[in-house]
């Protein structure tokens, strides 16, 4: 369980200085809800945030040095904003349940003086008091530092001690690795524990129906990939778990996909299942590998929505691309119910759609904007004058953004 209610991004690529929600360093900040939408016009900053979080993702599993690495990232020096001197940061604020403490994560990346990136500065702090400063749980200074054991245990910035949490000290023999993913591996560590796997279970999509087309051997798996490759194994997965239910869910989801008037599961001779199709002016179905892009994204999209265990953090870019634009209020308005108010799931999503952006309110929905510096500024759509007003007057929020009264 658990959100994301502010994150701040330093020096990495456009995004000099962003800041989104609420956080330790801003608590004047409106908390992000559960749908958070990031619209913009194009090379303001969009995919640099979702490859934020990518990028984040990526330091835990893979290591600072191979993250950077990753992709089309190209290293360090073509990440970091440009002229900076200063190291990569970012900041988290995050809230496990409405009555838990909030728990800051900052994580610093350098370059050492070999000219390869390091964790320079790693911490998670909590508030203690109601009122109180925040106090560290963890805190690494190029990976020398200490962790404390247990749900007690707290050390402010003057060495003053709370708590009945052990103190032990850190050194940690590879400093291009995380400290939350050598002490996140350990029973003892309760906090750090929860919030790495607070992290693992984020999902970023880069949905391909060219990848969804093709025919899978594998096991029948839980989860989408990033791709959407696996389409029909995860669809087997939830067959075999529960068939009563996943035929629940096909049914609701062909009631969502225009056109398809019924959807099937059918197990092949090797074991493998496929979905059959079927479409108003058809008689025979067609296979997935048959059917157009537009409805194998909207299928996944919906079955992404129906994860029996969901990840915690869904980052979805352009839902909206290669989609009938009539169709995505329908799609933002089921992503939105999906998400809740609770802390069981989260979705982001960058969007050009003022289709999309009809079926939000202000307060889903953050700005990114270029300065004369060439780097970009987020701010949310209520912020904005009058925008909030027109809103609660039934004027859609994405024909506020299409006629210019923001954005």
């Amino acid at each position: 369980m658990g959100k994301i209610e502010g994150i701040k991004i330093e020096n990495y690529g456009s995004l000099k200085s962003v800041t989104m929600g609420k956080l330790f360093s801003h608590q004047k900040g409106r908390p992000l809800g559960n749908m958070v939408t990031i619209i913009g016009p194009s090379g303001t900053g969009k995919s640099t945030i979702a490859d934020a979080f990518g990028f984040i993702a990526d330091c835990l599993e893979k290591g600072v040095e191979e993250a950077c690495d990753l992709g089309n990232r190209g290293g360090f020096n073509q990440l970091v904003s440009q002229n900076s001197q200063e190291p990569i940061h970012f900041e988290l604020y995050y809230r496990e349940t409405s009555n838990s403490k909030p728990i800051t994560y900052e994580l610093s990346i350098a370059l050492d003086k070999s000219k390869r990136p390091y964790v320079l500065d790693e911490r998670l702090r909590q508030r203690v008091e109601k009122r109180g400063w925040p106090k560290s749980f963890l805190n690494l200074h190029e990976g020398v530092g200490y962790a404390f054991e247990g749900n007690e245990g707290w050390q402010d910035d003057e060495g003053n001690i709370t708590g009945r949490g052990k103190k032990v000290e850190v050194n940690l023999a590879d400093k291009r690795k995380l400290g939350i993913a050598t002490y996140g591996a350990m029973a003892q560590y309760d906090r750090i524990v929860n919030f790495m796997n607070f992290l693992k279970s984020w999902y970023l999509c880069y949905f391909s129906p060219d990848s969804a087309r093709k025919i899978q051997y594998a096991a029948p798996q839980q989860y989408l990939d990033r791709s959407g490759s696996n389409l029909n194994n995860v669809a087997q997965y939830m067959y075999r778990e529960d068939r009563n239910s996943f035929n629940k869910i096909l049914k609701e989801i062909q009631s969502k996909l225009p056109g398809i008037t019924k959807i099937e599961p059918k197990m092949m001779e090797n074991g493998q299942l496929v979905l059959k199709f079927f479409e108003n002016e058809f008689t025979s179905p067609f296979y997935s590998s048959r059917m157009s892009d537009g409805t194998l994204k909207l299928f996944a999209y919906y079955l992404l929505l129906h994860e029996q265990t969901p990840r915690q953090l869904v980052f979805i870019e352009e839902p909206e691309n290669g989609l009938y634009h009539h169709y995505l209020t329908n799609l933002a308005t089921e992503m939105k119910i999906n998400a809740g108010s609770g802390y069981g799931k989260q979705l982001f999503i960058t969007t050009h759609s003022p289709f999309f952006v009809n079926a939000l309110s202000p307060q889903d929905v953050w700005v990114l904007e270029k300065e004369e510096s060439g780097f970009s500024t987020a701010k949310c759509a209520a912020d904005y004058d009058f925008v909030k007003e027109m809103s609660a007057e039934d004027v859609p929020l994405g024909d506020l953004w299409y006629s210019k009264y923001f954005g």
